[in-house]
């Protein structure tokens, strides 16, 4: 007796199917499944063997063969629950082969038979659809999920039995349908923090205005209390909202992660990480030991990254951010396999000037060598590639007294949204969205100076000894500050501005 299923199984934050074959043979009972099972997987016997009988189905006293092809790639999980318990009933004849033509199925079947939801179903779709299956049964709670994709019929299963009933169209269940564009609009929420809650720092929320608008990086020094984490957290209050392909992107990510939310479909605002400085490396960039699982870094894709007490962070952890800055992607290597993360994020770092919070020039001799210790845990490869460095003064009495608020989130936000609008019409031809993304070949076409420009540069990189990496990001942000002002021409002004804002580092690491 053989029958044969197709599920699915993810890899990374993208998915493969796995056809699931079961064989039942007339000898002393066992039920083993083969094809590189972790423990999750292996478990399923129990499940599915308490499940097929809670639901009103006689459990066959044989012995049972699961394989789970391709048979060289492990798999994880409980998703194959549901397939498996389904693949023994068609082995018995209960249900005929071709009730399975054209179907993925996928869920963890508790003991009594019902079904409960799984993480990864976003990318499951996709790949389901891609490979011209017509149907995917999953559970309930991942029905929305699964429907973002479109194109393919999303069933929502209960339970064993009536996935049973489906099958054998003794019952019908209408496919799952949710409009994209209508459930993007519906979940995407209001921010409760403004900018304009923040008093005084108008030089520095200028800054932030700029690494919004083209998606630089940003480290923030300033003494306790001067508000960094406070501006910190109101830098997605004024960058532009997701696009419905970034949403979709995002969405795999957290679907892998298991971060959705109980009734939560898709992620519909730019995420914002902030990570506590014991983070370990394994969990900032992704990895583990048993499954590998993308970290912070992916979980802030098309966000904002917050490191707030950057020195306090381990040193090993901090240079492992040097290359995903540069690739906008992370590729985790083990022995066995090697699993790639997307990582397009927006750094936001703060720290203070020394370890007591004073500013250094006030330290005296014995405190020189603390100082120098605390800021030198922050090496300079990883500075070069924080594209804007800002100093938050402490802020002044007056400023904190006064009532006047300054410009909100909302006002802030739409100049960005024009000035990205600009950028995505400028680098589309280039698979690109925003100036921070660009390389070396884009930034000669699109950042060209004239020789007022040129020469002031020149003054620049001689006298701070900026690196070529240092030049290329100068060009990025002023690239920016011209497309805030809406001017087709990089000059003067915008790069006297993007230089100011590579000359802290020299000041405190000089």
């Amino acid at each position: 007796m053989y029958s044969h299923i197709n599920s699915a199984a993810v890899f990374g934050i993208n998915a493969f199917t796995v056809e699931i074959e079961t064989h039942i043979d007339n000898a002393l009972p066992a039920f083993t499944i083969v094809g590189l099972p972790d423990s999750a997987v292996k478990e399923s016997r129990e499940r599915v063997t308490a499940a097929i009988k809670n639901s009103g189905f006689v459990f066959p006293s044989k012995k049972i063969t699961i394989n789970l092809a391709p048979a060289d790639i492990r798999k994880e999980g409980s998703a194959f629950d549901l397939p498996i318990a389904v693949g023994i009933l068609t082995a018995l004849d209960m249900m005929k082969q071709d009730c399975l033509d054209g179907i993925v199925a996928l869920g963890e079947l508790s003991l009594e038979g019902t079904l409960r939801p799984v993480h990864g179903v976003l990318p499951i779709a996709l790949a389901s659809k891609a490979k011209g299956f017509t149907t995917l049964l999953v559970p309930p709670q991942n029905a929305g999920e699964a429907a973002l994709v479109g194109g393919i019929d999303v069933i929502p299963i209960e339970s064993l039995s009536e996935c049973f009933d489906f099958l054998t169209k003794h019952k019908t269940i209408e496919p799952f349908v949710v409009d994209t564009e209508e459930l993007f609009k519906r979940e995407e929420r209001k921010h409760h923090l403004d900018l304009a809650d923040v008093k005084g720092q108008e030089n520095v929320k200028r800054a932030l205005e700029i690494a919004a608008a083209g998606g630089h990086n940003v480290l923030m020094i300033g003494p306790p209390g001067s508000g960094k984490t406070m501006l910190a957290k109101r830098i997605p209050t004024i960058l532009p909202p997701l696009s419905i392909q970034e949403a979709l992107e995002t969405t795999k990510i957290h679907s892998v992660a298991g971060l959705l939310g109980k009734e939560q479909a898709i992620v519909s605002v730019r995420p914002f990480r902030a990570p506590h400085h014991t983070i370990s490396d394994a969990a900032l960039v992704g990895g583990g030991m048993n499954k590998i699982r993308p970290g912070e870094i992916s979980l802030a894709h098309h966000g904002v990254l917050f490191l707030d007490e950057l020195p306090e962070f381990k040193r090993n952890a901090l240079e492992v951010l040097r290359q995903p800055l540069e690739d906008k992607r992370i590729c985790i290597s083990r022995t066995k396999l090697s699993v790639e993360y997307p990582a397009n994020f927006m750094l936001v770092c703060s720290m203070n000037p020394s370890p007591d919070g004073g500013a250094p020039e006030l330290a005296n001799t014995s405190n020189q060598s603390q100082i120098k210790k605390y800021l030198g845990k922050i090496s300079g490869p990883l500075l070069d590639r924080i594209d804007i460095h800002l100093e938050v003064p402490a802020v002044r009495y007056d400023e904190l007294s006064s009532k006047k608020r300054g410009e909100t989130s909302e006002v802030i936000r739409e100049r960005v949204v024009k000035a990205r609008n600009i950028q995505i019409e400028r680098l589309a031809p280039d698979g690109l969205f925003k100036n921070a993304d660009m390389s070396t070949k884009q930034i000669a076409k699109y950042c060209e100076l004239d020789d007022s420009c040129q020469t002031i540069l020149k003054i620049a990189m001689l006298k701070l000894g900026l690196s070529a990496r240092a030049y290329d990001r100068i060009l990025k942000v002023a690239r920016t500050i011209a497309d805030l002002e809406g001017k087709p021409k990089i000059d003067a002004a915008h790069i006297s501005e993007a230089i100011q804002y590579r000359t802290l580092d020299r000041e405190y690491w000089g």
